[in-house]
């Protein structure tokens, strides 16, 4: 890269396409003149932390050595943004889905399904612990709860990795709002996934088409419906399955599903993230092109270029052109990437607020 980023898009649309990004990259440090640094210093909104490569195999590190290392590396990140502070995402679940694990100098963690065996105040404290960790190390966006049901115990991506607190609706919902909780009381935010639910699959979303219409449920909607109406929720990530009950597409790229659905019907009206826009269930149906403006059409709000199902240095590049060109052709409104971008910066500033809550 020539340390800028080559852009087609006049200085407002610029910043209101990076805000809607969320990048994966990889190192262990900030170098001048590399992908996240230019990124970062051209407004990029936030940037997602994984411990292992997904491209290499998952046998290279990615972004976590040690808990000095990782302040040091958020730090460098937050320093580098235009902003007052940059949104620094990880998935801390607990237990099989963690990237800062015990290895690297970690706290233990333990599982949604061990959690859900237990009372909520059990959750509360363990997800204290989780935040804690997170508020040491800089990073202030838990891409946790998941609030899936247990429907499907044997589920490869859900149920078979402990993901899921319950079977019952209420019971995750109870458990989710603990972790919440716990995650506020200490300032940082959390995104509930994987909406309309991921719990009654099948199939993996992260290596091709996953259809849940068969086994999907109302009542997988329990969880997000409680949540939204003790005002516990400050993102969702959407999940990139099929459910023809719904729409004909996967979640992501449905506006059935996330306007009229999540938004209209369950009354969300903060952040929608989608899942890494590099799942297979993503690309192997669909070009980059069209699933980025099929999501924000629909009313996906941040964009995850994880970079990990393929890695790719010019991943924000191409996608200000392809969001710029749907705007210059009329296939994307311009007044739908400004919502979007107006949510993440309302979101970007939350972390800094008193957000104290009661414990339950």
């Amino acid at each position: 890269m020539d340390g800028g980023l080559r852009l087609k898009a006049d200085d407002e649309l610029r910043s209101s396409i990076l805000q809607v990004l969320m990048l994966g990259f990889r190192g262990l440090t900030v170098q001048p003149q590399d992908m996240v640094s230019t990124a970062v210093s051209a407004g990029v909104g936030s940037v997602v932390l994984f411990d292992v490569d997904g491209p290499s195999g998952f046998t290279l590190a990615r972004n976590v050595e040690s808990p000095t290392q990782v302040a040091d590396l958020c730090q460098q990140l937050h320093a580098a943004s235009p902003y007052q502070q940059l949104l620094i995402a990880i998935d801390m679940e607990g237990g099989l889905v963690c990237r800062l694990k015990e290895q690297y100098g970690y706290p233990p963690t333990q599982s949604a399904q061990d959690l859900g065996t237990g009372d909520p105040q059990q959750t509360y404290e363990a997800a204290a612990g989780i935040a804690d960790t997170l508020a040491r190390a800089g990073i202030n966006l838990n891409l946790a709860p998941c609030i899936d049901v247990d429907v499907n115990p044997d589920n490869p991506v859900i149920g078979s990795k402990k993901r899921s607190y319950s079977a019952d609706p209420e019971w995750v919902a109870e458990h989710a709002a603990a972790f919440v909780r716990a995650h506020r009381d200490r300032g940082i935010l959390t995104c509930l996934k994987h909406f309309p639910g991921h719990g009654s699959s099948h199939e993996d979303s992260h290596v091709g088409f996953t259809d849940v219409t068969k086994t999907w449920s109302r009542d997988e909607l329990i969880p997000f419906r409680r949540l939204i109406e003790q005002g516990l929720v400050d993102a969702v990530m959407t999940a990139h399955v099929v459910n023809s009950q719904l729409d004909e597409v996967p979640a992501t790229l449905s506006g059935k599903i996330i306007d009229k659905l999540l938004r209209n019907e369950l009354g969300f009206d903060g952040v929608v993230i989608s899942d890494d826009m590099g799942m297979g269930a993503i690309t192997a149906q669909y070009g980059l092109a069209e699933a980025v403006i099929g999501a924000l059409n629909s009313g996906v709000d941040m964009l995850a270029l994880a970079n990990q199902g393929s890695y790719e240095e010019t991943i924000v590049e191409r996608v200000i052109d392809i969001i710029t060109d749907a705007i210059t052709t009329g296939r994307l409104e311009r007044s739908r990437l400004e919502s979007a971008a107006g949510r993440v910066r309302h979101l970007l500033a939350r972390p800094t607020e008193n957000r104290q809550t009661e414990t339950p």
